[in-house]
C-alpha cells in the first residue's frame, strides 16, 4: 500500500513538474512573438501617421476614438488636428531621435522627452506603447 501512494504521488508531481515546463516554454516562446521593434533609423519611422485610437493597456477592451495625424520629416515631429474645446489645433514642431531602439519625442516648451517602444511597424501600420503602458494605433496615410 505505501509503494502505491509512493508511485500515485511520483505520478502526480510528474505531472505537476510537465505543466509547469509547459507553462514556462509557452512564455519563452510565446513573448518572442509579442516582442518589441527596436527601430536603428529615423526613416523607419518618417511619413504622416493617422493616429486612429489609444488604449490604457493591451487588454482595454475599449478604444479611445482619435482624429490627429502625426507628421515625421527630418528629424521633427508635428502633431496635426488635435481636438481640443470644439476646435482643433497643431502643435508646433518637435525634435524625436531614436535611442537604444525606442522612439524619443520632445516635449514642447520642456527639455525632457518622452520614450515610446515601438510594438509593430510596416509600411500600412504602427502601434507605439508609451512608458505608462498607454498604446497608440496608427495608419499609415
Amino acid at each position: 500500500m505505501g509503494s502505491l501512494l509512493a508511485n500515485i504521488n511520483i505520478g502526480v508531481d510528474m505531472k505537476k513538474l510537465t505543466f509547469a515546463a509547459l507553462l514556462l516554454g509557452l512564455s519563452v516562446f510565446g513573448g518572442a512573438v509579442y516582442a518589441d521593434v527596436s527601430l536603428q533609423t529615423k526613416e523607419e519611422v518618417q511619413g504622416t501617421w493617422k493616429l486612429e485610437s489609444t488604449k490604457n493597456s493591451l487588454t482595454d477592451k475599449q478604444a479611445i476614438p482619435r482624429e490627429d495625424t502625426w507628421v515625421f520629416k527630418d528629424g521633427k515631429l508635428t502633431i496635426l488636428h488635435i481636438p481640443r474645446e470644439g476646435t482643433y489645433y497643431d502643435q508646433p514642431p518637435v525634435n524625436y531621435e531614436i535611442e537604444d531602439g525606442k522612439l524619443k519625442i520632445s516635449l514642447v516648451g520642456s527639455s525632457r522627452t518622452e520614450a515610446y517602444t515601438v510594438v509593430e511597424i510596416n509600411d500600412k501600420a504602427m502601434t507605439l506603447k508609451g512608458k505608462f503602458g498607454g498604446y497608440y494605433y496608427f495608419d499609415k496615410k
